[in-house]
């Protein structure tokens, strides 16, 4: 009986952890122009974490050509107003034709910085790391129409993001 007990005990152990679903792979799009993708870029909205907890408005990234690799400069205003700066470095994995990237803020350690969606001319792109606990939806523009944003939290949804804990930013200069 006692083993009866014990075998009963590990089946309700490890049976929810076999029945747990692990995402599929994390796909990006097939290439990426980094010539077209440099720039700067406007977060629109974003999954919660803790580098960009004192970011309250007006966050974006800018990209440019860096030796090798990508230059990667990241603001944001704080509550108090002040801008915060965060510079990095990115390279692009090989055999990845530029959809995916390995950034770091503070080297050694690198993320992943996947790209998910990209619109084809260049102007919104859903970006995300195959863990799926951070993703960010940015835009050239400040502002993202409605139809647009709802179709990349879709999008973001269907890849296994959690679509409610995406925050909006509010954009000053959208505002306007």
């Amino acid at each position: 009986m006692k083993s009866v007990l014990h075998l009963v005990g590990i089946a309700a152990a490890v049976l929810p952890a076999a029945c747990a679903s692990t995402p599929p792979p994390l796909a990006t799009v097939q290439t990426v122009d980094l010539d077209r993708y440099y720039g700067t870029w406007h977060e629109i909205a974003r999954l919660p974490n803790r580098f960009q907890a004192k970011c309250v408005s007006d966050t974006k990234a800018t990209y440019r050509p860096y030796g090798n690799g990508v230059k990667v400069v990241n603001q944001c205003r704080t509550a108090s107003g002040t801008l915060e700066q965060a510079d990095g470095i990115a390279r692009v994995v090989p055999g990845s034709q530029g959809a995916r990237l390995r950034v770091s803020f503070f080297r050694p350690f690198y993320g992943d910085y996947w790209i998910l969606d990209l619109d084809p001319d260049y102007r919104w792109v859903l970006v995300g790391e195959p863990g799926r606990h951070y993703a960010w939806i940015l835009a050239r523009e400040p502002k993202l129409d409605a139809a647009t944003l709802e179709a990349l939290l879709s999008r973001a949804a269907a890849l296994g993001f959690d679509r409610q804990a995406f925050i909006r930013t509010p954009q000053a200069s959208a505002v306007r």
